[in-house]
C-alpha cells in the first residue's frame, strides 16, 4: 500500500501519513523548485485541481482545500479568487460566460464540511453568485449507471458520488463522476442529467482480474477523472484504474459519448490534456511514492512524487517529473500542470502552484 492513498472512489484523497514541511525538506514552507524545463508560473495554491482555459489566454483552477475557483494569468504571474465556498471544489470549466464547478465528497471531517455542498455540479457566473446546482449523488442513486450495488447492511458500500472534473460544452456540461464509475450529462437548457458513458471494469490487468472489488463484481474500477475535448472534436477521460500498475486508461469518445479509442497501460491518469498534434499528456499524481506500511522513510522527499506521460500519435512515449500533477491544460501552445495539488495532505499548506513543462522536460523514455 502507498502511503498516499486515493479515498474510495476518490482520485486525490490522500492521507495515511503527514510530514512536516523540516521533514520534506521545506526552508519556505514548500520545499520545492522545479527543474529542468518546469517553470511555475503562480505560487499559493491550496489543493490545485483541474485547470481550464479561461476567457482566452488565462487559466482558472478549481482549489480543493479552499473550496475556491482561482483566475490565473500564466504569462505575468498573476491570480485572483473569483469563487468561494464551495467545498471540496475539484474540477472547473468555462463557457459562454459562466462557470461550472465539479465539488466532490466533502473529504475531511464531516463537522468541518457541515452547511458546505457536496457532490454536487454548481454553475455561477464570474461574479460569485450561484445560478443552478445538480445533485449528481441523488442521480447515482435513483439511476445506478455502473450497476454495482451501492449499499451493504444499510450502508453505502463505497463512494456513491465524487465529482471530479467538469467538460463545459454550448449545450451541455460533462462530468466525470469518480464515485459513480460514469461520465453524466447535463443539458444547459433543460438541467437534465443523463449518462454520457460507463468505462468498464477492468480485467485484463494483472492485479485486477481476481480483485475483490463491488459484491458480485471482480476486477478494478475505472474510477473516471479528468474529463477534456481535443482539438479533433473528441472526448478524452482519464480514469484511475483503482491505482493498479497499467490499469488507467484514456478512453477516447465520440460526440455522442460512443468509444472510438483507447490508451491503455497507463497507471493512475489524474489528468488529461491534448495538443494540436494529437499528442495526449496524462498525469499521475502518486508516482514515485514509497511504498509499505507505517512511517515514511527518513529521506522521504515528496517533490519527487508524481509524473507526466507524453503519448505522441505514433503511440511513443516519454515521461516528466512533474510533483503531484492533477490537472492539465494547453493554452497558447504551452502545457501546464496543477502541481503539490495534494501537498495539504502532507501538512504543507498553501504549496499548489501552477507550473509551464516545456518540451525539454520529457527526458525519460516511459516503460
Amino acid at each position: 500500500m502507498r502511503y498516499f492513498k486515493a479515498a474510495a472512489g476518490a482520485a486525490a484523497a490522500m492521507a495515511l501519513v503527514v510530514v512536516s514541511p523540516a521533514a520534506a525538506g521545506a526552508d519556505d514552507g514548500k520545499g520545492h523548485a522545479p527543474g529542468g524545463d518546469v517553470t511555475t508560473v503562480v505560487g499559493g495554491l491550496d489543493g490545485p485541481r483541474q485547470l481550464s482555459e479561461y476567457k482566452g489566454r488565462r487559466l482558472i483552477v478549481a482549489e480543493a482545500d479552499t473550496g475556491e475557483v482561482t483566475w490565473i494569468d500564466p504569462r505575468g504571474g498573476r491570480s485572483h479568487t473569483i469563487l468561494s465556498g464551495l467545498g471540496n471544489a475539484q474540477g472547473v470549466d468555462y463557457v459562454r460566460g459562466l462557470i461550472y464547478v465539479a465539488i466532490g465528497e466533502f473529504a475531511g471531517p464531516p463537522e468541518a464540511g457541515e452547511g458546505l455542498p457536496s457532490q454536487q455540479v454548481v454553475e455561477a457566473t464570474p461574479g460569485g453568485e450561484i445560478l443552478r446546482t445538480w445533485d449528481l449523488l441523488q442521480y447515482e442513486l435513483d439511476n445506478n449507471p455502473d450497476g454495482q450495488q451501492q449499499f451493504v447492511d444499510g450502508e453505502p458500500f463505497e463512494t456513491l458520488s465524487n465529482p471530479f472534473s467538469v467538460l463545459a460544452q454550448p449545450h451541455r456540461i460533462l462530468v466525470s463522476d469518480a464515485g459513480a464509475n460514469a461520465v453524466l450529462s447535463i443539458d444547459r437548457k433543460t438541467g437534465e442529467i443523463s449518462t454520457f458513458f460507463v468505462p468498464p471494469v477492468v480485467t485484463d490487468v494483472e492485479g485486477c482480474a481476481e480483485a475483490f472489488n463491488n459484491p458480485g463484481t471482480v476486477g478494478c474500477d475505472p474510477v473516471p477523472t479528468e474529463i477534456t475535448e481535443g482539438p479533433d472534436g473528441k472526448i478524452y477521460v482519464g480514469t484511475l484504474g483503482a491505482e493498479v500498475p497499467g490499469a488507467a486508461r484514456v478512453y477516447v469518445l465520440d460526440q455522442h459519448g460512443t468509444q472510438v479509442g483507447v490508451i491503455d497501460g497507463l497507471t493512475g491518469v489524474t489528468g488529461v490534456a491534448v495538443d494540436r498534434k494529437g499528442t495526449v499528456y496524462v498525469s499521475n499524481v502518486l508516482e514515485g511514492a514509497p511504498m509499505g506500511e507505517g512511517p515514511p522513510p527518513t529521506d522521504f522527499d515528496p517533490s519527487t512524487v508524481g509524473e507526466l506521460t507524453r503519448i505522441e500519435r505514433d503511440g511513443d512515449r516519454s515521461t516528466a517529473q512533474v510533483t503531484m500533477p492533477t490537472g492539465l491544460e494547453i493554452e497558447g501552445g504551452d502545457l501546464y500542470a496543477s502541481a503539490w495539488s495534494i501537498a495539504g495532505f502532507l501538512g504543507i499548506p498553501s504549496a499548489g502552484e501552477i507550473q509551464r513543462v516545456g518540451p525539454g522536460a520529457f527526458t525519460t523514455a516511459a516503460p
